[in-house]
């Protein structure tokens, strides 16, 4: 069977960002507000140009209305990337101007912290919107960094995957991660705490050093990992690390990993698939964050918050069931819910 790709729609609005006095340049992309507005966090990266900024910032919107719709939250999918200004820059002013853009679309696109930004970004947006999350947590409510809550539904996802898998545990496995920054560094932290062997990998050796010194990780280089003797690979750093290259040489039986967009290209879905390899869609797994900040932005409890990501685990089970009964990629059965989901604008249980 062929793989089939999404629908690849382009985004239904999007905004074109500067302002050369506060060091704004970037994009707001708003795919979908089908189920409600467009949610999405606010990425800081440095782009060669313009043109690779947009079209990271489509990609990215566009997989926000497919994890948006699977999380069943009443929240359509966007994006804002932003270039990161070479050399020293005010970082409050960069995000001042751009939460008065956030203002601008009256609420059809909410935006929270993403790669490269964090708490203390947010809160300038906040300044000038109130149409922002991921900002500091109130007690008992939801808020704060969605990095924790981003771990532990890609853990609670990987518990299931290698219960179906190999019918038992973490315990006594070999689970590679890739990336170990906030997300993969607590991912990591939970599969020790589950008796997990770790290998660990990343281009910041001090991350690495002080992971490994708490967890007792064995550490190799980047351009290694895939090649691990390991049950579990997981993936958290940056898209595209499912390439050509990297299937063919994995030897873990289960890719399950917080990166967004892991495949290099909708060809490697069905090449896991053809090694016997499960896929745990990222979109699906690595949902906790905006889980959280949803919940945030609605004004929920972080029990709240904790119900819904303990739910990641069984849906994802059930979308490696479905896609072993129909011999299928289990990104595609994903996809193809997702798509059912977004069509549909309904609210989120009490």
């Amino acid at each position: 069977m062929v793989a089939q790709t999404r629908r690849m729609m382009p985004p239904m609005e999007y905004v074109r960002l500067l302002d050369e006095s506060a060091g704004l340049d970037g994009v707001i992309a708003i795919h979908s507000t089908e189920r409600g507005p467009a949610a999405g966090g606010c990425r800081l990266w440095s782009y060669a140009d313009a043109g690779e900024a947009m079209a990271d910032a489509f990609r990215l919107a566009e997989g926000m209305s497919y994890k948006n719709a699977m999380a069943r939250l009443p929240f359509g999918g966007g994006k804002a990337v932003l270039r990161r200004p070479a050399g020293d820059f005010d970082r409050r002013a960069l995000f001042e101007a751009f939460g008065r853009a956030v203002a601008r679309l009256d609420g059809r696109y909410v935006t929270a912290e993403d790669v490269g930004t964090g708490i203390a970004d947010m809160e300038c947006v906040a300044r000038q919107t109130r149409h922002v999350a991921g900002r500091t947590a109130m007690p008992g409510l939801a808020g704060g960094d969605p990095s924790p809550w981003t771990a532990l539904g890609v853990f609670e996802a990987m518990k299931q995957a290698v219960e179906l898998r190999y019918g038992g545990t973490l315990s006594g496995l070999t689970v590679a991660v890739l990336g170990v920054g906030n997300v993969g560094a607590e991912l990591a932290r939970l599969a020790a705490g589950a008796g997990a062997r770790l290998v660990i990998a990343d281009i910041d050796p001090l991350r690495c050093a002080r992971l490994a010194g708490e967890t007792g990780a064995h550490i190799v280089a980047t351009d290694a990992i895939a090649g691990i003797d390991a049950q579990v690979f997981a993936p958290c750093a940056l898209g595209g690390a499912l390439d050509e290259a990297t299937v063919a040489t994995l030897q873990a039986r289960i890719v399950c990993g917080a990166a967004n967009n892991q495949l290099a290209s909708p060809c490697m879905a069905q090449a896991l698939t053809a090694r016997g390899i499960d896929y745990a869609p990222d979109y699906v797994v690595n949902a906790g964050g905006i889980i959280n900040v949803a919940a945030e932005y609605l004004g929920e409890s972080a029990d709240q918050v904790r119900g819904r990501v303990l739910e990641i685990g069984p849906r994802t089970r059930e979308i490696l069931e479905v896609a072993r009964r129909g011999g299928l990629a289990p990104s595609l059965v994903a996809d193809r819910m997702a798509e059912r989901l977004m069509m549909r604008r309904e609210s989120l249980p009490a």
